[in-house]
């Protein structure tokens, strides 16, 4: 089987289906991509990693990873192998004492490990094929500002109003309440403000 590398691209609420999110995966040397639909906490667990939050207390994936890392079981791939009826079938590779074993996984939950883990996401050419999307790229337009509409869902002035201090104090206050999402936005808004100075 030809494996063809997966990045993660992003996420954004699903315009299909209420109360899902989006995951977009990219070939990672082209330009297809591939919108996953997966669940609200599957996103929010990915969202956390992307945006390097660290929760309190661990949340599932860093709790598998926890175990996984003190019984010395590697995750070194995972490979979405399969695409039937618009579900991805993936699986988990993992290594322990020389032993490798291909474990079923969610692909939503695959991610969210290979994240943890910084391992490889592999795809195969037919499935790129059957679900893979190229956005065009006009002359006018930079590709990060199409990925940026792409993803992006939430309003981008919502905090404008609110100083740097206040982002920060909303910001811990969200990691508190383990709203991890709206931690990601104010995150999000405060690396913006940051970047434009």
């Amino acid at each position: 089987m030809l494996k063809v590398k997966l990045n993660v691209l992003g996420l954004s609420v699903s315009q299909t289906q209420t109360g899902a999110y989006a995951l977009v995966l990219v070939e990672e040397n082209g330009d297809r991509r591939i919108p996953i639909i997966i669940g609200p906490v599957e996103a929010q667990s990915i969202a956390i990693q992307l945006e390097g939050l660290h929760p309190p207390r661990p949340l599932t994936h860093d709790l598998f990873k926890n175990i996984s890392k003190a019984f010395q079981i590697e995750l070194l791939e995972v490979i979405i192998y399969k695409l039937e009826e618009g579900i991805f079938y993936s699986e988990l590779i993992c290594e322990q004492g020389g032993t490798r074993v291909a474990i079923d996984s969610r692909t939503s939950d695959g991610v969210a490990l290979a994240l943890r883990f910084k391992c490889p996401i592999y795809t195969t050419e037919d499935i790129l094929e059957k679900a893979g999307i190229v956005i065009e790229i006009s002359d006018e337009l930079e590709e990060d500002e199409v990925i940026d509409d792409f993803i992006t869902t939430e309003p981008k002035n919502k905090y404008e109003k609110n100083s740097l201090d206040e982002l920060d104090h909303l910001l811990h206050e969200a990691i508190g309440d383990e709203n991890y999402e709206l931690a990601s936005e104010i995150r999000d808004e405060i690396s913006r403000r940051k970047e434009g100075n």
